[in-house]
């Protein structure tokens, strides 16, 4: 499944979600330039689990990359499909919980999200990269304040393709599900150290459904049915 759009315009034009996915772009770019010294790069400002874990390195080296690594990705399908979600929940969260606490609680997602896969594969060496993990905090946001939403999604069946409206409650569930089923199977067949960080999108949308809690407008909201 790949969604394309949900159904709730917002009401504030979105220019920290903009402004994100602008920023993931351009890093990406940049990432790009430097050639056969992009995996020096990245494991300068990814996390790397043991480099935590150990404290190899002085504060600045060992913590720093919990907030570089949300604007670095391994790849075109993982920084297009990053901002495509991004761009499709982030507009309607910003828009709920105003522009400054949007940009905070996304950058508070995130490393929660690097902490929550820290924790699951401590000895990893493989630097963490994405932003993966804090928009699996907006698409928690988003579950939370907008389960009633629809979300047009791609859907393949065979050699068929049809766009079905998929009520964002059971789409997000449906993908949260994924990823914990994903995340236990990782322990299991040893691959928690590397490949998809699933642990990390486990812990952001957790995370977000908890930060919305202090973050959140304090007024009540509709909930908006379409």
């Amino acid at each position: 499944m790949i969604p394309l759009k949900d159904t709730i315009p917002s009401r504030t034009f979105p220019f920290v979600n903009y402004l994100l996915i602008a920023i993931n772009i351009i890093c990406f770019f940049y990432q790009l330039s430097l050639g056969p010294y992009v995996q020096h790069f990245i494991s300068l400002w990814g996390v790397v689990p043991l480099r935590v874990t150990t404290l190899q390195g002085d504060f600045y080296q060992i913590f720093s990359p919990f907030i570089t690594s949300m604007f670095l990705h391994g790849g075109w399908l993982h920084v297009l499909g990053n901002m495509l979600y991004l761009y499709i929940f982030g507009d309607n969260v910003e828009d709920r919980l105003g522009h400054v606490r949007y940009l905070i609680f996304y950058l508070l997602c995130g490393i929660c999200a690097s902490v929550t896969q820290v924790l699951a594969a401590p000895y990893a060496r493989i630097p963490m990269v994405g932003a993966s993990g804090a928009i699996a905090g907006v698409m928690g946001a988003y579950f939370c304040m907008f389960p009633y939403s629809r979300i047009v999604t791609l859907v393949f069946i065979f050699f068929f393709i049809e766009f079905i409206e998929i009520p964002a409650f059971f789409f997000l569930l449906f993908w949260f599900v994924l990823q914990f089923l994903n995340g236990t199977l990782s322990f299991s067949t040893q691959n928690a150290a590397g490949g998809v960080a699933w642990w990390a999108h486990i812990g952001g949308f957790v995370a977000g459904i908890l930060l919305l809690l202090v973050f959140r407008r304090k007024r009540r909201y509709r909930i908006i049915w379409s």
